[in-house]
């Protein structure tokens, strides 16, 4: 099977829906898929997943956009229904999540393992299984005491904010590279 017919990528943005969400910790999923669709130039619908979707090109490649509108908790269902919906094999599903064990600012792109506790990725992993590439974007972990769930639902402190324009481009630059260049050589320019 050719490069040419092999479907469409599905790139899944994990946040939660409603403006109360839209600059917290757990919502970097949403901030990137958003700026891979300034990049194609399109704007996001809605679509009978539960998902806003974007159809369009990246790097030459064909991919859908997709931001679940269910809460973070129930992703799975939405990812789903957009997998069965535009045919797309594990191999071609790029899930784009904060990740606290690693560093603010920090990228790793990997395949497959666990959920370190994300429930947004746990609902995914439920309903299609743990193989699917992940864009995980560090937030680091809460200071003190403080909750993890306080944390992610948090949005990023004004130090934080002053890289996360960066962040933000770059972690979508990863999502580019992972589509047109593959996982290995992705890793190698950003896993940080």
């Amino acid at each position: 099977m050719g490069e040419a017919d092999a479907g469409p990528w599905l790139v899944v943005g994990l946040g939660n829906p409603g403006p109360e969400y839209a600059g917290n910790r757990h919502n970097i999923g949403f901030m990137v898929v958003d700026l891979l669709a300034e990049r194609i130039g399109g704007t996001f619908k809605s679509h009978k997943s539960r998902s806003q979707v974007l159809e369009g090109r990246l790097t030459g490649q064909r991919v859908v956009l997709a931001k679940p509108m269910s809460f973070m908790n129930t992703s799975g269902g939405p990812v789903t229904a957009l997998r069965d919906f535009y045919k797309v094999p594990a191999d071609r599903l790029v899930v784009v999540h904060d990740e606290l064990d690693i560093p603010y600012a920090t990228l790793r792109l990997k395949r497959g393992g666990g959920d370190n506790g994300h429930n947004g990725l746990k609902s995914v992993t439920k309903s299609l299984g743990p193989e699917y590439y992940r864009v995980r974007c560090g937030v680091g972990r809460p200071p003190g005491r403080m909750e993890v769930a306080a944390y992610v639902l948090r949005d990023f402190s004004s130090a934080e904010r002053k890289e996360l324009d960066w962040f933000v481009d770059r972690a979508a630059d990863s999502v580019e590279a992972l589509l047109s260049e593959g996982l290995e050589r992705a890793q190698s320019t950003y896993n940080s």
